[in-house]
């Protein structure tokens, strides 16, 4: 398959997955909405760093080596959801608490733990190994895997960022700061069942 001719299909995959709502979504649009445009860039820069690597690492064949040893996906499918109850038990200490500072949201180092949450999400192994696996032929040039690579990461930037900048406008903070406790209550469930589904479901 050529790779100019798919690339739309490429793209438009990858946007399917990467703006669906998610755990790096919901982190990212929650962390604006409380703590403004910077620590949400931030955070969804380091979303953005963990996606590269996963697709980088699917594009040079890391992600189809580490897909047959098992126990690698298994140690983060289980590392993923530790992390993701967690965040959960953050979001519902904050309710108990009352205060809009804790939950979800991240202000400290929220580069660093946008990356946590993308690089313990084992199902980007699967998504990118499945769509080099599928849409590229073998034989393709380290320069066409570059193309590739670098078009998901624009368009995954324009996304998380676009995610972090639309939250952190003026109304979407007024919300936050009136309905904090609400927010972390639905947040706190809402990981919390990302990290049962991720436990749960059958990965390979």
């Amino acid at each position: 398959m050529d790779i100019l001719t798919s690339l739309p299909l490429i793209l438009g995959t990858a946007l399917i997955a990467s703006a669906s709502p998610g755990p790096a979504t919901l982190a990212i649009a929650a962390t604006s909405m409380a703590h403004g445009a910077g620590a949400g860039v931030r955070l969804a820069l380091g979303v953005l760093t963990g996606s590269m690597i996963w697709s980088t690492a699917a594009a040079a064949g890391l992600a189809a080596l580490m897909l047959r040893h098992g126990w690698a996906v298994e140690f983060i499918r289980y590392a993923g959801a530790v992390y993701l109850f967690w965040l959960a038990f953050k979001s519902a200490r904050a309710v108990w608490r009352g205060g809009q500072g804790a939950g979800l949201t991240v202000a400290r180092r929220p580069y660093l733990r946008g990356l946590a949450l993308h690089l313990t999400n084992p199902k980007a192994i699967f998504f990118f190994g499945a769509l080099y696996a599928v849409i590229l032929t073998p034989g393709q040039t380290p320069a066409a895997l570059a193309l590739v690579v670098l078009a998901i990461a624009v368009q995954s930037a324009i996304v998380f960022l676009g995610y972090a900048l639309l939250f952190s406008r003026a109304g979407p903070m007024a919300v936050y700061a009136r309905s904090a406790r609400w927010i972390n209550g639905l947040s706190s469930v809402v990981f919390a069942g990302f990290g049962v589904k991720l436990l749960t479901t059958r990965l390979g």
